[in-house]
């Protein structure tokens, strides 16, 4: 009976239009996020980029993605950096890590069993003395 009323094309439309929506809508929250966790622009610019795109939702996104939209990765890419270094900080400090010299150990010990090019163990041991 629902297949006589609801043919197959239909139902793939309605795929179709429900995938668009969910893309959409995941952009709109991307763009959201990059407004707020974008530090070289005041408070006055992201109110206006918050409005334009609240009123104007296609054309203020499509406009933001033009405009902004080649930084957004390199914003994502540096807060997830940020996060990954204060977990990390917080993983040492809670498992009371010993200190550097332990660090270093451990990096040589893995460059000598060929885990660890040398160009990686100098890239490690780089960050571990900063």
């Amino acid at each position: 009976m629902l297949a006589t009323t609801y043919p197959l094309l239909d139902f793939f439309w309605t795929l179709l239009e429900i995938f668009l929506m969910v893309l959409w809508i995941w952009l709109a929250i991307s763009v959201f996020f990059d407004i707020f966790r974008s530090h070289d622009m005041g408070g006055l610019a992201k109110a206006v980029w918050i409005i334009f795109v609240v009123v104007l939702p296609f054309l203020g996104i499509l406009v933001y993605l033009i405009a902004r939209g080649g930084k957004m990765h390199e914003r994502a890419e540096a807060a997830a950096a940020r996060q990954q270094s204060a977990f990390n900080s917080y993983v040492r400090h809670a498992a009371g890590s010993p200190g550097t010299a332990d660090d270093l150990i451990k990096l040589a010990d893995l460059r000598e069993k060929g885990v660890l090019t040398p160009e990686e163990f100098e890239a490690q041991k780089a960050k571990i003395l900063s």
